[in-house]
């Protein structure tokens, strides 16, 4: 079983407190803004970092040429790769530690107007940080001149201990469980399904399973970003990475330099909270899309609805052979909506799936799964599912969730059912227990965090942004509105977000807040 929708920009991107210490590190060195945290060399002496031993806040960085991954070739030109060694448990720092996977590409402007480290989390939780930052690299060319573009594998993440929880062949046999169970026996086969998951990703990650909280991963950054040698954190999070960053301001907001929150992940929601944003999110895309196509979203809406009730009583088949269930038609529809460029593509789907044939939803559900045309599936939402199981503290029933799915339904006919069953079944019997209803990021005394939200977004939807920027305190979050639609703002054909993104993280230039981006 796969969530429907997971907070995370991978998908748009393929279609184009336990701890030593809650303090912010020290002073953080110079907080004025003409100084930006600028840091060439070591980080200084006045950044202390209590509790830790010297082999972790002096470790050196042995950068070198970065090796393929399992998901791609290894990158050319600048980039080079090393890892960071963490503990495995914050709360015993002098304890055992693991290695997280870092790549970096050095900033290609003079060492003069060198401001120092730009790190990027593009999302999930789970994303690949190692191989999604370079084919952004082309991007963030004007950001690169400045900064050093540097991201990394979160702990239980890929090349950083990635958690795999069951083999290719489980997973497919798993795309056969209804995910909407309409009987006694589907609804066992359906928990059956996720108890099994979570005894997997028990097996493989062992003791680091307690470990991989996004709590955890943002002290990781604050090591990280002292061993880098910088001062101040600048950051650019994308979805699941506007929580992170929210986090990492909280715990440590006077080493919290110019942050980028961009697709916003709605922090004053739980786990039935953010089930319900995403339903509304995807129904509003869904409703946009439609009528881009000059269909009545109302009565395209139901259409949509009446094929996927169909394709649960009797999946279609495909020239693959494989059969294409309701989840899976779900999911192919999902995908596209990520990306307005991708519409066209869902538009052809969709009129095949009417015509019995559901090969190309397929092959949307499969980009969407990180499945390759051999058979094999990425591991993402693996890691996606045990660090959000983790984190989340809010687990309902299944009785609790059926007495949800008439809401569920009202907001969407379409994602409802899945979204409302997905509440109770993701973190079903999980074997370790969750850490917060929702994640604390106030983060008083912070130099101004930018957070930008797009009207349109699906998966992150705007609301999220307004709420973070006000969780983050006043003077703290400055929201800026795009009037577009896809996942994500920045890079998504806006000048005026892009200039005002831009403008704040090289010259430290902080917009009004509200201001509006239009379409």
């Amino acid at each position: 079983m796969a969530r429907i929708a997971r907070w995370t920009a991978l998908a748009a991107a393929a279609l184009l407190v336990a701890g030593c210490s809650g303090s912010s590190g020290g002073d953080g060195g110079n907080d004025k803004n003409d100084d930006a945290g600028r840091s060439p060399g070591p980080a200084t002496s006045s950044d202390v970092m209590p509790g830790l031993p010297a082999s972790l806040t002096s470790q050196k960085l042995d950068w070198g040429r970065c090796k393929a991954t399992e998901t791609g070739p290894a990158p050319g030109g600048d980039w080079r790769c090393t890892t960071l060694k963490v503990p495995l448990d914050w709360a015993k720092p002098t304890g055992e530690t693991i290695g997280l996977a870092l790549i970096r590409s050095e900033s290609s402007g003079s060492a003069d107007d060198r401001i120092g480290s730009l790190l990027f989390n593009f999302g999930g939780p789970g994303g690949s940080g190692v191989d999604y930052l370079p084919p952004y690299g082309p991007t963030f060319a004007k950001l690169h001149e400045r900064y050093d573009l540097v991201s990394w594998d979160p702990r239980g993440v890929a090349a950083s201990e990635g958690v795999r929880c069951r083999s290719d062949k489980k997973v497919q046999a798993a795309e056969a469980v209804d995910t909407t169970p309409d009987t006694s026996a589907e609804e066992t086969a359906f928990l059956k399904d996720a108890a099994d998951f979570g005894k997997g990703c028990q097996k493989s990650a062992g003791k680091l399973l307690g470990h991989v909280s996004t709590t955890d991963t943002a002290r990781d950054m604050d090591l990280m970003r002292h061993v880098l040698g910088d001062r101040k954190m600048h950051y650019f999070g994308i979805s699941y990475g506007t929580e992170l960053g929210g986090v990492y301001a909280h715990l440590f907001p006077k080493n919290a330099g110019r942050l980028v929150l961009d697709a916003v992940v709605d922090p004053s929601a739980g786990t039935v909270g953010h089930a319900e944003n995403q339903t509304r999110g995807f129904q509003r895309a869904l409703e946009d899309y439609l009528e881009s196509t000059g269909r009545d979203p109302k009565e395209g809406t139901q259409e949509i609805a009446d094929l996927l009730k169909r394709i649960d009583s009797k999946p279609l088949a495909t020239t693959s052979g494989r059969e294409l269930t309701q989840q899976l038609a779900l999911t192919g529809i999902i995908y596209p909506l990520y990306s307005k460029s991708s519409w066209p593509a869902l538009t052809s789907a969709l009129e095949a799936a009417e015509d019995g044939d559901g090969t190309e939803l397929l092959a949307q559900a499969d980009g969407y799964n990180d499945r390759d045309a051999s058979g094999h599936y990425g591991t993402t939402t693996h890691s996606q599912r045990v660090i959000s199981c983790l984190d989340d503290k809010e687990r309902p029933t299944p009785e609790e969730a059926k007495k949800r799915l008439p809401e569920f339904r009202k907001i969407s006919p379409v994602f409802g059912d899945s979204m409302g069953w997905d509440t109770a079944g993701w973190c079903h019997d999980w074997p370790v227990a969750g850490q917060y209803e929702t994640p604390e990021v106030s983060a008083p005394g912070a130099e101004p965090v930018l957070v930008v939200g797009n009207t349109g977004d699906p998966a992150t939807p705007y609301e999220g942004a307004r709420r973070m920027a006000d969780e983050l305190g006043k003077g703290v979050g400055v929201q800026l509105t795009w009037k577009g639609e896809g996942h994500g703002a920045y890079g998504n054909g806006s000048d005026c977000v892009d200039s005002t993104v831009d403008d704040y993280l090289l010259d430290g230039s902080v917009p009004d807040d509200g201001k509006v981006c239009g379409s």
